[in-house]
C-alpha cells in the first residue's frame, strides 16, 4: 500500500510486535542435499493452519532482484520462485491450507497506480539500457573487459502484468510445483492447496481477504484458526486486522537499511554503474565470479504478531466515560479507516498529513473527542458515517496553517544541522585519534593520511553516497529537458539540488497557490472544489468497503492527480449514496492496454500494439512518450506525482472493438477471466467426496464430509482427481460480512508488560525485535499460540 514510512513507524512505536523467524536449514550429506523435514512440529514452537502468500511479493525479487544478480533466463526466474516458496513453506510448516494469489485484474481504483509504476519503469528501464551501452563502450575503449554474460537483454519486469505470457507460464510452472510438491513432499500431505492464478479477477491480496471473509461466514469455520500471510506491503497490517481473526501473523522479509546493491553493468558490489571499471577477464575462484564482490546475505524473515498490535491498540483507542458500552472491535476498524488518510494505493494522501508528522496519533487525538461527542464510532462492517468523518476532517482543517508552517520548521532545523554535521567531518575531530586507528596499526605505512576515526569515516562515505544516490533520482523527466524545477544554491557548494516549490504551503495564500498550481482553478471556485471532496469522499467509502465487503465497484477510480485539504470537507454527508451495481472487471489484455505504455507493447496483440504508437489511432494521447513529474514537495522523482492522462474507458473499448477480431486462439485464451484451482492428494479426506460428487453429477457441495474441513466448495469442473476448479461460496449482492470476533474464538494470553509501553517511543531506527533486551528471546507460544500435539 502506498504508506511510505508506516512499517518503520509501526514497528518503532509498537517494537514488541516483532519476532524473528526461527528457520530450520537444510543439510547436505556426501554431496546430497537432504530437505527439511516439515512434518515435524514447527522450530518456532507454533502451529500455523493456514499459509497465504502474496505472490507478487515473491514474483518480483526473485525475477529481478536489487541486491543480488538477476536470473540470466526464464527458466531460472521459476526456479528462484520455487525456491522462495519452499522456504516460506519450510518457516511456517501450514498444516490445513496453502493459497497462493496471483494479481490477476486489478479495479479501476487500482489501474492508475499501476499505470503510472509501469509508464516509469518502463522510461528509467529504457535509461538504464543507453546508459549501460554508454559506460560499455567507455570501458572497451579503454582496453577493459565486460563479461559477454553481463551484455544481455534487460528483463522488462512490465510483463508481471495479467494477461502477458510471462504470467501464463508462471501458472503453468506453479501448477507443476504444486503437483510435485504433493506426490514428493510428506509435508505436504493432507495439505489442501488452492492457486489463485493472473487470470482470476482482483489483486492477490484482497482475493486472500475475499477468501478468509467467506469461510468466516461459513457455519463450520473454525473460529480459532491460526492464519498466516506472507507479504511486505503495509496494508496487509490493515487487513489482517479488519479480518477479526484472534490468530493473524504475517511473514515478511526482515527490512535491513543501506544494504549494498550490485552495480546493473557488471553485478560486483561497491560501486554504482557510472563508476564500473568492468570485469576481471579471469575469475578468481571456482565458486566466486567476482573476487571483489562483497558476499550477499540470505534475507532473514520475521513474524508481526497482529494479536500483540492489538493489545497496544487497545491501550491507545479504549475511551472510559462514554456513554455507551466500549467496542475494541469497532475501534479497531475505525483505525484502520483513519490510516487510508495517511495514504493507500487508491487515493492522494491529504496535504495536511505526514505519517513521519506524527499523523495517525493527532487522528487517534480527534477521533476519541468526535467518539466522546457524537456518541458513536465511525464505521461500520465498512460503511462509513460521514457527519462523523467530516468533524475528524475539520479538527484537522483548522490546524494545517500551523501543521505546514512546522513542517517548514523541521525541515530548514534538519538541513541545518545536517550541514554543520559535514562541516564538523571535513574539518575533523581537534586530535587525531592513535592507537588502533594508526596507520600502522591498520596495516598501511604509505597511507597519506591516518583514518582519524573509523565512525567519522563511515558517516562521510555515506554521506558522500547518499549525495550521489540524490543526484540521481533528481527528475529526469518533466516540464523541461534541462531540469527547471531543480535550482541549486551556488553560494554554498555543500548544499544539495533543491526542489522548487510554487506552492510553498507555509505561507500565506497556499491555499489559492494550491489549487491554481495543481488544479489551474481559482481558489473560489466552490464547484470544483466540491467536485474534488465530492470524489474523495467516494473514494475513502469505496476503499473501506473493498476492505471489509470486497469490490464495491470495478469501475470506480479517483479522477484527480491531487487530494483536497481537510478543511475543504464541509457538508459532505449527502455527497455519497452508493456504487453503481453490477460493474465488471476489465479483461486482461484491455487491462493491458490500460495500464502498458508504448515501449512494452511487444507484449501485446501486433493490431492492439499499434493503437498505442500509430499517430492516426483514437486514442493515442493515452500513450505519451513523455511525461512531466511534479515532485509535490518532495525531494525525488519517485516521490512525486506522474502527471499521466486518465484512461477513458469508453473510448478505449470502442478502439479495441476494432481489433477484437485479430486475436489468435492462444490470445483469446490468455484474455478469458478463469477461476481459483484447488489441489489435493488422493489420500485427503476430501478427495472421495469430490470423486463421489462428480459421480453422481452433482455440482455443488454443501456440507463436507470431513470434521475439520475448512471451508464448503463450489466445484465446476474436474479436470485430474487431485485437481479441480474452484470458487468461493456465492452470497446475495446485498449481504454483509460482519466485522466481529466469531462466536467461540478464544483471545490469546497478554503478553506485553509495563516496560513495553514505557519504551514505546523511544526505539532507535531498528527496532528491538521481541521483548526487552534482559528477557529471553521472544517466540510466538508466548503470544498465546498453541503448539503441535
Amino acid at each position: 500500500m502506498g504508506v511510505p514510512a508506516f512499517f518503520r513507524w509501526l514497528s518503532r512505536k509498537y517494537a514488541s510486535i516483532i519476532v524473528h523467524c526461527v528457520e530450520e536449514k537444510g543439510k547436505e550429506c556426501n554431496g546430497v542435499r537432504i530437505p527439511v523435514d516439515t512434518t515435524k512440529p514447527n522450530p518456532n514452537e507454533v502451529e500455523f493452519d493456514n499459509l497465504y502468500l502474496d505472490m507478487n511479493g515473491i514474483i518480483h525479487p526473485c525475477t529481478h532482484p536489487e541486491d543480488k544478480a538477476a536470473p540470466k533466463n526464464e527458466d531460472e526466474m521459476m526456479v528462484a520462485i520455487f525456491e522462495y516458496i519452499d522456504r516460506l513453506y519450510n518457516i511456517v510448516r501450514p498444516r490445513r491450507v496453502l493459497y497462493m494469489a496471483i494479481d490477476g485484474v486489478a479495479p479501476r481504483a487500482k489501474m492508475n497506480q499501476q499505470r503510472s509504476r509501469r509508464f516509469r519503469a518502463s522510461k528509467e528501464g529504457v535509461e538504464l539500457v543507453e546508459e549501460k551501452q554508454r559506460i560499455t563502450e567507455e570501458i572497451l575503449g579503454r582496453g577493459g573487459y565486460v563479461a559477454p554474460d553481463e551484455i544481455k537483454e534487460r528483463f522488462d519486469s512490465n510483463c508481471i502484468t495479467p494477461g502477458t505470457e510471462f504470467m501464463d507460464n508462471l501458472a503453468q510452472c506453479l501448477r507443476y510445483y504444486v503437483a510435485d510438491r504433493l506426490s514428493n513432499d510428506p509435508g505436504w500431505k493432507n495439505i489442501t492447496v488452492l492457486l489463485s492464478d493472473a487470470s482470476v479477477p482482483g489483486e492477490g491480496e484482497h482475493k486472500i481477504m475475499d477468501y478468509i471473509r467467506r469461510q468466516r461466514a461459513q457455519p463450520n469455520h473454525d473460529p480459532n484458526t491460526h492464519h498466516c500471510l506472507c507479504g511486505a506491503d503495509a496494508d496487509l497490517i490493515m487487513l489482517g486486522l479488519a479480518t477479526h481473526e484472534p490468530n493473524f501473523t504475517i511473514i515478511r522479509e526482515e527490512f535491513k537499511p543501506n544494504k549494498p546493491r550490485p552495480c546493473a553493468l557488471c553485478g560486483q558490489i561497491g560501486h554504482e554503474i557510472k563508476d564500473c571499471q568492468g570485469t576481471p577477464r579471469e575469475k578468481k575462484g571456482e565458486h566466486d565470479e567476482f573476487a571483489d564482490s562483497m558476499p550477499v546475505s540470505e534475507q532473514e524473515f520475521i513474524f508481526i504478531r497482529l494479536c500483540v498490535l492489538r493489545e497496544y491498540l487497545a491501550r491507545e483507542l479504549t475511551m472510559a466515560s462514554l456513554p455507551f458500552p466500549f467496542d475494541f472491535e469497532r475501534s479497531i476498524d475505525d483505525w484502520v479507516f483513519m490510516c487510508f488518510f495517511v495514504g493507500n494505493d487508491f487515493l492522494p494522501h491529504l496535504p495536511s498529513l505526514e505519517i513521519r508528522e506524527g499523523a495517525i496519533d493527532r487522528l487517534v487525538t480527534i477521533y476519541k473527542d468526535v467518539v466522546h461527542k457524537t456518541g458513536g464510532y465511525l464505521t461500520e462492517n465498512g460503511y462509513v458515517n460521514l457527519e462523523r468523518v467530516e468533524l475528524i476532517m475539520q479538527a484537522v482543517g483548522v490546524a494545517e496553517d500551523n501543521i505546514f508552517k512546522k513542517r517548514k520548521e523541521d525541515d530548514q532545523g534538519f538541513k541545518r544541522r545536517m550541514k554543520d554535521k559535514r562541516r564538523r567531518m571535513k574539518r575533523g575531530p581537534a586530535h587525531m585519534t592513535t592507537g588502533q586507528f594508526a596507520p600502522q596499526a591498520l596495516g598501511r605505512r604509505d597511507r597519506p593520511e591516518a583514518v582519524q576515526n573509523a565512525r567519522h569515516q563511515a558517516f562521510d562515505m555515506r554521506m558522500q553516497h547518499n549525495k550521489v544516490r540524490r543526484a540521481a533520482r533528481l527528475p529526469r523527466w518533466g516540464p523541461s529537458a534541462d531540469n527547471k524545477g531543480v535550482k541549486r544554491k551556488a553560494e554554498d557548494s555543500d548544499s544539495e539540488p533543491e526542489p522548487e516549490d510554487d506552492v510553498r504551503l507555509w505561507e500565506e495564500g497556499w491555499k489559492q497557490r494550491y489549487y491554481k498550481t495543481k488544479f489551474d482553478v481559482d481558489v473560489s471556485d466552490e464547484d470544483f472544489k466540491k467536485k474534488v471532496v465530492r470524489s474523495y469522499v467516494e473514494g475513502l467509502c469505496w476503499v473501506l468497503r473493498y476492505y471489509y465487503q470486497g469490490c464495491a465497484s470495478w469501475k470506480w477510480y479517483f479522477p484527480f492527480h491531487y487530494a483536497p485539504f481537510a478543511s475543504d470537507f464541509k457538508d459532505i454527508k449527502g455527497l455519497f449514496t452508493d456504487f453503481e451495481k453490477d460493474t465488471k472487471p476489465f479483461k486482461p489484455l484491455e487491462q493491458l492496454m490500460g495500464v502498458f505504455p508504448a515501449a512494452s507493447g511487444n507484449f501485446l496483440p501486433t493490431t492492439w500494439r499499434s493503437l498505442m504508437s500509430t499517430p492516426e489511432s483514437s486514442i493515442i494521447d493515452f500513450y505519451p512518450d513523455d511525461f512531466a513529474i511534479d515532485l509535490n514537495g518532495k525531494k525525488y522523482a519517485w516521490q512525486g506525482v506522474a502527471l499521466l492522462p486518465f484512461v477513458d474507458e469508453r473510448r478505449l473499448r470502442a478502439a479495441l472493438d476494432d481489433v477484437y477480431p485479430d486475436l489468435s486462439p492462444e490470445e483469446e485464451r490468455r484474455n478469458s477471466l478463469g477461476s481459483d484451482v484447488l489441489f489435493m492428494q488422493k489420500s485427503h479426506p476430501l478427495a472421495d467426496f469430490i470423486h463421489e460428487l462428480y459421480r453422481t453429477e452433482s455440482h455443488e457441495v454443501r456440507k463436507p464430509p470431513t470434521d475439520g474441513a475448512p471451508f464448503h466448495l463450489l466445484l465446476l469442473l474436474l479436470l485430474l482427481l487431485s485437481r479441480v476448479k474452484f470458487k468461493d461460496p456465492h452470497f446475495a449482492d446485498d449481504f454483509v460480512f460482519k466485522a466481529v470476533l466469531l462466536p467461540g474464538a478464544k483471545m490469546p494470553d497478554k503478553v506485553l508488560k509495563p516496560g513495553d509501553w514505557e519504551k514505546g517511543n523511544r526505539q532507535p531506527w531498528r527496532p528491538q525485535l521481541g521483548f526487552n533486551s534482559n528477557r529471553q528471546q521472544a517466540h510466538l507460544d508466548q503470544s498465546g499460540f498453541r503448539a503441535l500435539g
